[in-house]
């Protein structure tokens, strides 16, 4: 599917000034899509929206279905007569450049919880009409994640295959027993899900209105510890005890001598293709119900994945593994139809992946900080774009504009302002314009480039752990960005809506 000819802004919601420690769905997201209304933009993309894990990553994930319950907005509970303002006030936090998850968790965790002892006592029939309609409507993935997520914190979050065997293996008995005794929390976190795809649609419907477009994010592997792993361990290459035999990573190059070892239990292909997909097309199914259109990660992984003994200390002695690609896009495109799809093509790609990839005509993906560390032939220049492509300066994994040429060789520093004709002192705007007027239909610049932000505000350095997806901003960062200068780049760019 061809996607119009459009430019926007990548921004995660935790990113968003808050008054309770992170981001959220409530007034400063609404006030970010005015802002990308203000500057003629139509697009905006956010990262993952599932409940995180360990370290906050939103690639790593609880469930591939659920969203972030913290990122349920506590002013817009309160609107709903569910709190007080007494009790919002009393979950204040100073307002930093950083998120403070584990401060916002606690506060949150006793606020979410008053507010769902509220929805309960409140008998209205309408109310519990539309929790019934969304359980129903959900019930493909919701009472599986709301019974991994009750039995995941009555055992400390402890990985699932070493709870209880009977309820690790699912025991019909043991399923039976669990959802009886921790009825309570299935509830809570059932109307978790309610609250948190209410507020999502209501954001999304203002941007929608607005003429804007949400691109999400959906990671090809999902968490071991996750709902998904445990309620179909049949698609994971899992053993009878749901311990991992084979994990994903990407084998050695010239960024790592061992590799990356992710971790992630690959798919049981074999078994996800008898069930003909079903798993995946219910994946898909959802994400664009949350999403105008998603961006699918580490696409070349739909081709060829890199296959590790999970007993494995590094990535080193794996083996590339042919993945049904072909076969698991034609048959979303049988049931879903054809679907706005972006290709994550990025690192090495080989010509298999290229044509999978064109042969259902997803876009790939282009980075403008990638451009200049070569010859005139580099694919990432725009002058070798294709017009079915979406240019970045850089994505979440990248430094900021500013901050990558900062450190950049002398010879990339030469290239680029040879290229852009400029002398660098305002490399991001130089950047941003190139993409702006290049021929890719679509040109998406992260807000920190937008605010002239050095690398001190970057969001992620793959491959490391700790301090990673905390940046955010503050009101003035936002009011002070040059919007007339966005919108003069759109026009120029004939991107306008």
């Amino acid at each position: 599917m061809r996607f119009p000819r459009s430019s926007g802004t990548l921004v995660h919601p935790t990113s968003f000034p808050s008054k309770y420690g992170m981001g959220d769905l409530g007034t400063e997201a609404y006030r970010f899509i005015d802002f990308l209304y203000q500057t003629d933009q139509t697009i905006w993309q956010v990262l993952p929206l599932g409940p995180t894990g360990y370290g906050n990553s939103p690639y790593a994930s609880y469930s591939a279905f659920a969203g972030n319950p913290y990122l349920i907005s506590l002013e817009l509970l309160e609107e709903k007569g569910l709190l007080t303002s007494k009790e919002t006030q009393g979950a204040e936090l100073p307002l930093t450049a950083e998120a403070q998850y584990e401060r916002s968790y606690i506060n949150k965790d006793s606020l979410l919880s008053k507010a769902f002892q509220r929805f309960t006592e409140d008998q209205s029939r309408e109310h519990q009409k539309k929790l019934e309609s969304f359980t129903t409507s959900n019930s493909y993935w919701l009472e599986d994640y709301a019974m991994f997520m009750a039995c995941s914190i009555s055992n400390d979050r402890a990985s699932w295959n070493t709870w209880d065997d009977d309820i690790a293996r699912r025991k019909p008995a043991a399923l039976k027993k669990l959802k009886q005794q921790s009825a309570d929390e299935v509830a809570f976190q059932t109307w978790l899900q309610y609250e948190f795809f209410e507020q999502w649609y209501a954001l999304k419907e203002y941007a929608n209105a607005k003429n804007i477009r949400v691109i999400g994010d959906i990671p090809i592997f999902v968490d071991h510890n996750s709902a998904d792993v445990w309620s179909h361990p049949e698609y994971f290459e899992v053993d009878k005890k749901g311990n991992r035999k084979l994990v994903a990573g990407v084998p050695p190059d010239y960024f790592s001598e061992t590799g990356q070892l992710w971790g992630n239990p690959l798919y049981n292909w074999k078994n996800l293709k008898k069930d003909n997909f079903s798993w995946w097309i219910e994946r898909f199914k959802q994400m664009f119900e949350l999403f105008d259109a998603i961006r699918v990660d580490h696409f070349r992984g739909f081709d060829a994945y890199w296959e590790v003994e999970a007993s494995e200390e590094t990535a080193i002695n794996g083996q590339w593994v042919k993945a049904p690609g072909v076969d698991l896009f034609t048959t979303i495109k049988e049931n879903l139809g054809e679907l706005p799809i972006i290709a994550e093509d990025l690192g090495v790609m080989t010509d298999a992946v290229e044509e999978l990839r064109d042969m259902f005509n997803f876009p790939g993906m282009k980075i403008l900080q990638f451009a200049f560390d070569s010859d005139a032939t580099n694919s990432f220049l725009p002058h070798n774009y294709p017009q079915n492509c979406v240019t970045y300066t850089g994505t979440h994994d990248n430094d900021t504009t500013i901050g990558w040429y900062s450190s950049a060789p002398d010879v990339e520093k030469h290239r680029v302002r040879e290229y852009t004709r400029s002398d660098g002192s305002n490399i991001q705007w130089e950047l941003i314009r190139l993409g702006m007027l290049s021929v890719a239909d679509q040109a998406i610049f992260p807000l920190q480039d937008f605010m002239n932000l050095d690398s001190s505000h970057r969001m992620n350095i793959p491959g490391t752990v700790g301090g990673n997806w905390m940046w955010r901003y503050t009101p003035d960062m936002l009011q002070k960005v040059d919007k007339q200068k966005i919108k003069t780049l759109v026009e120029m760019g004939n991107r306008k809506r």
